[in-house]
C-alpha cells in the first residue's frame, strides 16, 4: 500500500492498538464466544497489517487459514460447549492469574530492554515496482504450491486428516 508516511503511521498505530485491545479483551472476558469473537477481530487486524505492509499472500492467508477457518472452528467448539458453567459468578483473580501475569510482565519488560540493543544491521526495506512485485508473489506462491504438492506432501495430507478427525469428534460430541 503507498501511502504517505504520516497516513500510514496513523494506520499501523490504529491497528496496532486494535490488536492490543482485542488481545486485552481475549485474555480477560469471562465469556468464552465473546472472547472468541475478540479474537476473531485481533487475527482481522493482523491480516490488515499485513495489507499494509505490502505482504499480500500471508494477508490472505491469514484471513482464509486463521479468521476463515481456525476462529470459526474455535467459536463453534465454544457454542457446543455448555455455557452454564460460564454464568456463575467467579472470582476476578485467581492464583493462576496472578502467576500468568508476573510472567507476562517479566517477559514484556525483558523483551523492552533487550530490542533497543538489537543490531538492526541487514534488515532493510525495499522499494520496487508493483510489476515486480506481483511477479514475484505468484513466483513464491507457485513455489509454496509445487513445495505443498512435492517435498511437503505427507505432513500437509497427515494435517489434513487431523483436522477431518477432529472434527468428526466434535460433531459426535455435540450429538450426545
Amino acid at each position: 500500500m503507498d501511502l504517505p508516511g504520516p497516513i500510514h503511521d496513523i494506520i499501523l498505530v490504529f491497528l496496532e492498538s486494535v490488536i492490543f485491545l482485542g488481545g486485552l479483551a481475549v485474555v480477560l472476558l469471562t465469556n468464552p464466544i465473546n472472547s472468541a469473537f475478540s479474537l476473531g477481530l485481533v487475527l482481522f487486524c493482523i491480516s490488515l497489517l499485513y495489507i499494509s505492509l505490502n505482504s499480500y499472500f500471508v494477508a490472505a492467508a491469514q484471513f482464509l487459514i486463521y479468521v476463515g477457518a481456525i476462529n470459526v472452528l474455535i467459536i463453534f467448539a465454544v457454542m457446543f460447549m455448555n455455557g452454564s458453567e460460564y454464568s456463575k459468578d467467579s472470582y476476578l483473580w485467581t492464583i493462576g492469574d496472578r502467576i500468568t501475569l508476573q510472567v507476562c510482565t517479566s517477559i514484556f519488560f525483558s523483551l523492552m530492554t533487550i530490542i533497543p540493543d538489537t543490531s538492526w544491521y541487514g534488515i532493510f526495506w525495499t522499494t520496487r515496482s508493483n510489476q515486480i512485485i506481483e511477479k514475484d508473489l505468484i513466483s513464491n506462491v507457485q513455489q509454496i504450491g509445487i513445495h505443498l504438492s512435492t517435498d511437503f506432501y505427507l505432513p500437509f495430507e497427515l494435517i489434513s486428516i487431523i483436522l477431518l478427525v477432529s472434527l468428526i469428534g466434535a460433531i459426535t460430541m455435540a450429538r450426545q
